[in-house]
C-alpha cells in the first residue's frame, strides 16, 4: 500500500499562501508518484474558521483534488486548532473517492475501495488497508476520573494501556497479509521540535514503546513541526514511527528542510520516501550589539523572496540609536522583515558614604575599592587631569612615545588608552 502522509497544514487567513504553497506540491505529488491511499494526520486548520472563508475553501479544494485521485484519511487534531466537528464537513465533498474524518479512537478499515468501521469478526472482506486511530484526547475527560493535576501524566500511561490492547488484533491482521497503520495526534516523548529542543518529561502522549506495542507496521504522527522518524525490529518484522512534520514553515527560527512522507506499507515492514516541500525561506541575522547597517547591505541579496528577523541586544543607553526603519529599507527585497531587539538594562549600585568625601581623590579611592576596579596607575592619571592643561598632558604623552621603541608606559600619568571599538558580530541562518 503507496500513501501520501501529510500533517499540520495549518490553513488559516496568515498562512493560506504558505499553506496551500506547499500543500498544493503534496497533493501533486500523491497523483505524480500514483498514491493509493492519503493519510493526512492533523492539524489541517490553524484555528476556527467561517464557512465560507478563502482559506477553509482553499482546504476543501485541495482535499477534493486529492480525493480524485485516491481515498483521504484525516484525523482530529489539537481542539484548539480544529475545533470538534469542523473537518466533518470535507466528507461532503463529492470527489471520485471517500473522504473519512477519524475524531473518536477506533479501527477503521479500506476494503473496496470505501472506509468503513473495522469489524474483526469478519474475515470475507479483502481489506487493503487497516488503521488504528489515535485523535486528539481531551484530558478534561481523563481529569474527572484522576483529578486535574494528575490528568497530564495519567493520559500517557492511559493511552499506553490502549495501544497494547489494540496489539493482539493488528498482530492479527499482519499474519493475513493485511498492511496496518496507526495514525496518532499527539508528542513523542523524546520528539525534537522544529526549533531543536527536546520533548522530555512525564506529561506527553506517547512513548515509543506505546506505540510499536499497538503491532502496527507504520506509525504516522501529526503535531510536532519537524520531520523525524524511529524504527524497531520485533518478532521478525519492522516497524516505523514518523513525524511528516508541516509541510510549510509557519515560525521564524524552524531548522531544516519541510517534507511530505511517501510510505510504503506492506504487512511485514514499512519504508519512507520523504519529498521536500518547497516552503519559504525564513531568515535570521543577530547582532550583538547595535546592527551594523553595512553588514545588512552586504547579505540583502540573500534576503530575496524569504521572511527575515533581525535580531540585536543592546544596551539601554544605545537603544534609541537603532533604526528600525533604515533595516527595514536595506532589506526591501524581503517578503517581510521582523526587528527584535533585547534592551539590556543597566543595574547601578550605591557606594555608602562616597558623598561624604570631600577630595575626588578620596571619592575615586573608594569607588575603586567598591566597584573592585584595579587603581594602579590610575591615581596620578585623575592628578593630571586636575592640575594639568589638556596640551600639556599630549605633549607629554608624545614625548613618552619618541624616547620609546615599545608601547607608551602605563606608568606615565598622561597616557590615555587607546579607544577601541569593535565591530559587532554577525549571524546569519538561512
Amino acid at each position: 500500500m503507496k500513501a501520501l502522509h501529510a500533517s499540520d497544514l495549518h490553513y488559516s487567513p496568515g498562512n493560506l499562501v504558505e499553506a496551500d504553497r506547499c500543500f498544493g506540491f503534496a497533493v501533486a505529488t500523491a497523483i505524480q508518484q500514483n498514491v493509493s491511499v492519503a493519510i493526512i494526520s492533523g492539524d489541517s486548520t490553524d484555528h476556527a474558521l467561517e464557512a465560507h472563508s478563502p482559506a477553509l475553501r482553499a482546504l476543501a479544494k485541495r482535499i477534493k483534488q486529492l480525493a480524485d485521485h485516491c481515498p483521504v484519511f484525516m484525523l482530529q487534531g489539537t481542539f484548539s486548532h480544529e475545533p470538534a466537528g469542523m473537518l466533518k464537513m470535507l466528507e461532503m465533498i463529492g470527489a471520485k473517492h471517500p473522504i473519512y474524518v477519524a475524531d473518536k479512537i477506533g479501527m477503521v478499515a479500506l476494503a473496496g475501495g470505501q472506509w468503513e468501521q473495522y469489524d474483526p469478526n469478519r474475515t470475507d472482506l479483502d481489506y487493503q488497508l487497516v488503521i488504528t486511530a489515535i485523535p486528539t484526547v481531551n484530558k478534561a475527560d481523563l481529569a474527572l476520573t484522576v483529578g486535574a493535576e494528575n490528568a497530564s501524566v495519567e493520559m500517557g500511561n492511559h493511552l499506553a494501556a490502549l495501544l497494547s490492547s489494540f496489539g493482539p488484533v493488528n498482530a492479527a491482521l499482519r499474519c493475513r497479509g493485511v498492511p496496518t497503520v496507526l495514525v496518532g495526534h499527539g508528542t513523542v516523548d523524546g520528539s525534537m521540535t522544529e526549533h531543536g529542543v527536546p520533548m522530555a518529561g512525564q506529561d506527553h502522549e506517547f512513548t515509543l514503546g506505546a506505540l510499536f506495542s499497538a503491532n502496527t507496521s507504520a506509525s504516522m504522527l501529526g503535531h510536532i513541526h519537524k520531520c523525524q522518524q524511529w524504527q524497531r525490529v520485533y518478532d521478525g518484522y519492522m516497524q516505523l514511527a514518523a513525524y511528516a512534520g508541516a509541510p510549510g514553515r509557519f515560525h521564524y527560527g524552524e531548522d531544516g528542510d519541510k517534507y511530505v512522507l511517501v510510505w510504503d506499507v506492506r504487512a511485514h515492514s514499512a519504508s519512507i520516501d520523504p519529498v521536500v516541500t518547497p516552503s519559504r525561506r525564513l531568515i535570521d541575522i543577530e547582532f550583538d550589539g547595535i546592527p551594523d547597517l553595512d553588514e545588512l547591505a552586504k547579505v540583502a541579496d540573500q534576503c530575496a523572496d524569504s521572511y527575515v528577523r533581525v535580531r540585536f541586544n543592546v544596551d539601554e543607553e544605545f537603544a534609541s540609536s537603532v533604526d528600525r526603519q533604515a533595516i527595514k529599507k536595506i532589506l526591501s527585497v524581503a517578503v517581510d522583515v521582523k526587528v527584535e531587539g533585547t534592551v539590556l538594562a543597566i543595574q547601578r549600585q550605591r557606594c555608602a558614604g562616597i558623598s561624604t568625601l570631600s577630595s575626588v581623590n578620596e571619592r575615586f579611592s573608594k569607588w575603586c575599592e567598591f566597584s573592585g576596579t584595579p587603581s594602579d596607575g590610575l591615581d596620578e592619571r585623575l592628578a593630571a587631569l586636575q592640575t594639568m592643561e589638556p596640551e600639556e598632558i599630549a605633549r607629554q604623552f608624545f614625548e613618552s612615545l619618541t624616547h620609546s621603541s615599545t608601547a607608551p608606559s602605563t606608568d606615565a600619568p598622561c597616557a590615555p588608552q587607546q579607544a577601541r571599538q569593535r565591530d559587532p558580530e554577525v549571524d546569519v541562518n538561512v
